[in-house]
């Protein structure tokens, strides 16, 4: 935390014109993160900011475009079956990992068949219709489903198509994510936890022609403001997650550019529900105490406040504007005569106190301040106890919080934001809500190919769900990112990631 500390100081001082000698850049690309990634192994990893870093060190099967597109990247192709329940992957020749080991169709299959078994993995649930992994020949991997699974393919253009070295995922064990090993355009070469990760390009990757930077350094910088004053003191070229009431700043700053693009995710809040002793209060127990806390929130007013009406408010697990979306759930209305009412019947009475856990970034402690002002009319109590972002995740699935404000980056497909969350047992259901029910309907989806029918089941779940579930959904960023206008060719994604590939420093 020192380290960060001096790293403000430094852009504080540089914002007021204290110049530091100047440093010979190079093909040196230096990112601000809003956050210290947790672990750098794909199988285990949860946060955002290492999905940031994973884009450079660990390509995956497949990618999406800016339109959404499944495109190849370590596939070449895929067929999937008639019955859906066969999906063969033609693999990409001359791919090497990091280590000089061949990517091949071995490697492909431990990979996979290692995010469905290891210990702790974060992916299982994203693959687990997976049944087996056949090696067809060197460069041909076969899937046999349990049922057909429609998200599939959606699933491996992220963390659950990352391919890694099975030499050096078995010899490093459980500390593979110290110093993971890929098949990316550049390689880990330093990380120093809180402070700095550094990766440098690789010179045998498969698209060396297209990489043109020879060495990243991520560094994470909580406070937007002190992120936002490095790039503009010439400290870093980019940063992700600028805030909302920052647009004008950049736009008027002729040394910057900013993209931006709605987000594929969602901020939410997570209610303890069956998580351990501190789910043992109304809020926990009560849907109709959810249900008036929902009521007492105006999601217009939080974007308008905090966000300069730049976000998109939402109530769902995709955006107003996805396919997916239930028009027939519309953001609902503050309304607090109602949510009184419905604290009455529940039989609360008095103010109801609350554990609020948020992590500790400017506009989230700003959304949790908008958020206690709003709840108190109707009776709440939001005691807000801001914490690091790692160390929430960690409180989180230990069961430490009453409600806990957290942030998903997104999926394209809804699966990808709904399953993981909503079904018994799943890794990031840190509400521990469970309904058999609504499990049933999330096979249905899955096992479902055609549209209409995706979203009549979709329909169903957000009929049960909303009204009774572990989740408030509040609104979907506008993922902001700010750069020199020395780095050509970054493309803004719906994901928020940052593609390395193509990218140029003048």
């Amino acid at each position: 935390m020192r380290q960060i500390a001096r790293r403000a100081v430094l852009a504080l001082a540089l914002s007021f014109g204290i110049v530091a000698p100047a440093i010979a850049q190079g093909s040196h690309l230096r990112v601000g993160l809003a956050d210290d990634p947790d672990v750098l192994d794909p199988s285990l990893s949860r946060s955002y900011t290492s999905r940031i870093v994973f884009a450079s060190i660990c390509d995956k099967l497949f990618d999406i475009d800016e339109k959404l597109n499944i495109v190849p990247q370590l596939a070449l192709s895929h067929d999937t079956s008639e019955d859906g329940k066969t999906v063969i992957i033609k693999l990409r020749p001359g791919v090497k990992f990091h280590d000089g080991e061949p990517f091949d169709a071995e490697a492909a299959k431990f990979s996979l068949e290692r995010h469905l078994t290891i210990k702790g993995s974060y992916r299982r649930a994203e693959i687990s219709t997976i049944d087996a992994v056949e090696v067809v020949d060197p460069l041909t991997i076969k899937l046999n489903l349990k049922t057909p699974f429609s998200p599939l393919l959606n699933q491996l253009t992220d963390r659950a198509g990352m391919m890694v070295s099975p030499k050096a995922a078995q010899a490093a064990g459980d500390k593979f994510g110290l110093k993971p090993v890929c098949a990316g355009p550049y390689r880990l070469v330093e990380r120093v936890q809180q402070d700095r990760i550094v990766v440098e390009k690789f010179a045998d990757y498969w698209d060396k022609d297209h990489v043109f930077i020879d060495k990243i350094t991520y560094l994470p910088i909580v406070d937007a403001t002190v992120r936002l004053a490095n790039l503009r003191a010439g400290g870093l070229d980019l940063t992700e997650r600028v805030l909302a009431t920052d647009i004008k700043t950049v736009r008027e700053d002729p040394k910057l550019s900013l993209s931006k693009a709605v987000s594929l995710g969602f901020s939410s809040l997570i209610i303890n529900l069956a998580n351990g002793p501190k789910a043992d209060n109304p809020l926990g127990k009560d849907f109709r105490v959810r249900r008036a806390f929902d009521l007492s929130l105006d999601r217009d007013a939080i974007n308008q406040v905090v966000f300069n009406g730049e976000f998109v408010p939402g109530n769902q697990w995709v955006n107003p504007q996805h396919p997916y979306y239930q028009e027939k759930f519309p953001v609902p209305k503050r309304d607090l005569v109602k949510a009184k009412a419905l604290l009455k019947e529940a039989g609360v009475s008095g103010r109801l106190t609350i554990d609020f856990m948020v992590v500790n970034t400017s506009e989230t402690r700003a959304v949790a301040e908008v958020l206690q002002a709003m709840s108190a009319d109707a009776g709440f109590d939001l005691k807000i106890r801001i914490t690091e972002g790692a160390t929430a995740l960690k409180e989180g699935e230990d069961g430490n919080f009453q409600l806990y404000m957290n942030w998903w980056s997104g999926r394209s497909d809804p699966d990808g934001n709904s399953v993981i969350h909503q079904t018994c047992g799943a890794p990031q259901n840190l509400g521990h809500y469970c309904d058999k029910q609504i499990d049933a309907w999330h096979q249905e989806a899955r096992a479902a190919s055609d549209f209409g029918t995706r979203k009549a089941i979709y329909e169903k779940i957000a009929a049960k769900y909303l009204v009774e579930g572990s989740m408030i959904y509040l609104y979907h960023p506008q993922m902001l990112i700010a750069h020199t206008v020395r780095l050509e060719n970054y493309r803004p994604m719906p994901d928020g990631l940052v593609r390395v590939v193509g990218l140029k420093l003048k």
